[in-house]
């Protein structure tokens, strides 16, 4: 019996909503809506429906999924679009999920307090997506208009199942939608077609997810876990060792044997070599014999745990049956193993500062540098982030020691360590604590002691989606060498300013105060100069069909200055066309502007459209502007002179 059940048992209701699990989150929708309880069916059902999705949306992002186009966050971005297409039917046309979520926080805060710690985190996604859902079913809304447009225009009386898909999966257009859009019309629905479009859709989907587990080797590694063989990781201990050839693979098929030149695929019984996953990169190295040597260049592991080396024999021939030494290039495992634990740190610290809501939502673990995406709903300032990078290095300077312990799954969870909700994990899992201060599940490679990382470096943080951050760093050798060149590169702005390398940024920003009042003067001094300079141009005015033409050749360097003073003259001239022309770095830049008086009779981008040609290039724009450039100096002025021919001969 589930919790909500023994609610209603226990509280002598007769459903799950009536119960103080659903009641507060239901009141709160009847008061953003205005509907009370059995006002009819129909909103009786929209409100439950909304708070039951509310719970769900609450926890799942509250675990770390966020909403995307594919598995877990496809599913979470299906239940909030639902919730807002029945919340419509309540008169809700506003963002409203947010807060009924917020409540499913407060009512739950005592069983789950995470949720109350992270609830302006999952009303920040929320509110997001359902924004971005508002303006979809608007954009949605003109496609199918469009769509029944065209169809009615055919003589279609149905409406195309794979339109119907389309509308349901892209737009979030329920069958029923649709249904009463087309009603009026006097159309079907092909709902044979629909499920059948849907139904491609969902294999689609499940193949693009099954297609993360691992590496998509095909048959020839298939062949060896129908036998039950996997490949056995000496790795966390050593980084060299001795093996025995199982299996090559050139181009896709097996192969005894492999030569000089030979890109090919091998499989060892065993190997120190780390395959990518969880973030970190596949090691590299050399595999050698007794008549060849191998360099490799990635390694990776398909889901059945087999271990595949990539890369080319340099020298010799390889069998199959072979005894071979495999040694890992130390040197980068090492740095690799550096930036791994860095992220263990950074992980741990984002959490002590930002707040218990942070989640690992993806990560990259190189030799040269470490990526941490992360749940956050803003951008991280200067001082945080300097926060958290010292957080990070007192943590590297008391050189804690790195303990891995593998155990049982359930016991790693009963211990309280972090696990990242879209990982699947065996029944043995490893364990990297560090101190009181971390602990998570990983199957990756670490250093023995947090001082090994040397130094911790951020140098970029932003955002890789809604409510997600990123932050890139460096560690190591790397981090040294990036703080060197950035010192290196103030002293040389320093001797540069001769200044001393503490009052750099003063002398800049009082250099750009100054820059920025020369740029006020100038533009007064060139309003003064259009002003001035219009003044003769517009005794050039032409009259032609009755308005106003100027087309004129001016002396201006750039597009933006010949837009502004065709700009400039259009406002003075009230009614008319201009039409500018310039040289500049020898090529031609063309401008045509139009009084809104004037734009349902002549438009800026067709004047343009035909004088572009002669000056050897192409342009076009808007009604009231447009643009054109060529490499053609010579022809400006027969295409200046061709401006009142063109607008003489215009429709009427």
């Amino acid at each position: 019996m589930g919790l909500e059940r023994m609610a209603a048992v226990t509280q002598g209701v007769t459903s799950n909503y009536e119960t103080d699990l659903f009641r507060p989150i239901m009141t709160e929708i009847e008061k953003l809506s205005g509907y009370s309880p059995g006002k009819s069916p129909q909103s009786d059902l929209s409100i439950k429906v909304v708070a039951d999705h509310s719970r769900a949306a609450a926890f799942l992002i509250g675990d770390g999924v966020l909403p995307s186009n594919e598995g877990r966050g496809y599913v979470l971005r299906r239940i909030i679009r639902r919730a807002v297409r029945y919340g419509r039917t309540l008169g809700l046309k506003k963002p409203f999920l947010y807060q009924t979520a917020g409540k499913v926080a407060r009512v739950m805060e005592t069983a789950y307090p995470e949720l109350l710690d992270a609830e302006a985190y999952i009303k920040n996604i929320i509110k997001n997506e359902e924004e971005r859902f508002f303006t979809t079913l608007d954009t949605g809304l003109r496609v199918l208009e469009d769509a029944l447009e065209g169809l009615q225009a055919s003589g279609a009386s149905e409406v195309p199942g794979n339109l119907i898909c389309r509308m349901y999966d892209t737009y979030g257009f329920p069958v029923d939608i649709i249904h009463d859009i087309v009603r009026d019309e006097r159309m079907s629905l092909d709902m044979t077609g629909f499920h059948e479009a849907m139904e491609q859709q969902r294999l689609r989907s499940r193949s693009a997810w099954a297609g993360k587990a691992g590496y998509d080797a095909g048959q020839p590694y298939n062949r060896l876990s129908a036998r039950g063989i996997k490949t056995r990781f000496l790795g966390y201990d050593q980084t060299s060792a001795q093996a025995r050839v199982l299996l090559l693979v050139r181009n896709g098929t097996v192969v005894e044997r492999a030569t000089e030149g030979d890109s090919i695929e091998l499989v060892s019984d065993s190997t120190p070599f780390y395959a990518e996953a969880g973030g970190q990169v596949g090691d590299q190295g050399r595999i050698t014999g007794a008549d060849f040597d191998m360099e490799i260049y990635d390694t990776v592991r398909t889901p059945n745990d087999i271990i595949i080396h990539k890369g080319t024999v340099s020298r010799g021939s390889i069998s199959t049956g072979e005894t071979i030494n495999l040694m890992v290039d130390r040197e980068r495992r090492l740095s690799t193993a550096r930036n791994h634990t860095a992220t263990h740190l950074l992980h741990a610290v984002l959490r002590e500062i930002l707040g218990k809501h942070v989640k690992q939502a993806g990560s990259l673990v190189r030799p040269d540098r470490l990526r941490f995406d992360f749940t956050h709903f803003s951008a991280l300032d200067t001082d945080t982030l300097c926060k958290i990078e010292n957080r990070v290095n007192e943590k590297i300077i008391q050189n804690t020691p790195v303990h891995i312990e593998e155990m049982a799954a359930d016991d790693a969870f009963k211990t309280g360590a972090t696990a990242l909700f879209e990982e699947k994990y065996g029944e043995r899992v490893r364990v990297v604590t560090i101190g009181d201060f971390s602990k998570e599940l990983c199957g990756g490679t670490h250093t023995e002691r947090t001082g090994n990382i040397g130094l911790f470096k951020i140098v970029g943080e932003g955002s890789v989606g809604a409510g997600v951050r990123r932050i890139e760093a460096l560690t190591g050798k790397a981090a040294v060498a990036y703080t060197q060149n950035t010192s290196n590169l103030l002293q040389s702005v320093a001797e540069t300013l001769n200044v001393k390398a503490e009052e750099v940024a003063d002398r800049v920003r009082k250099i750009v105060s100054e820059h920025r009042k020369i740029e006020k003067e100038l533009s007064v001094l060139k309003a003064r100069a259009w002003s001035e300079a219009s003044d003769r141009l517009l005794s050039e005015i032409r009259t032609v069909n009755g308005i106003s033409v100027l087309a004129r050749e001016v002396p201006v360097e750039t597009p933006a200055a010949l837009r502004d003073l065709a700009d400039h003259l259009k406002a003075k001239m009230k009614s008319g066309i201009v039409v500018l022309g310039s040289r500049a770095s020898g090529k031609v830049m063309l401008v045509a502007v139009v009084t809104n008086d004037h734009i349902k009779r002549y438009h800026a981008g067709k004047i343009v459209k035909q004088l572009a040609p002669i000056v050897g290039g192409g342009g076009g724009g808007r009604p009231d502007m447009a643009q054109a450039g060529g490499t053609n100096c010579e022809k400006l002025p027969e295409a200046l002179a061709a401006v009142y021919d063109i607008v003489s001969t215009m429709p009427t």
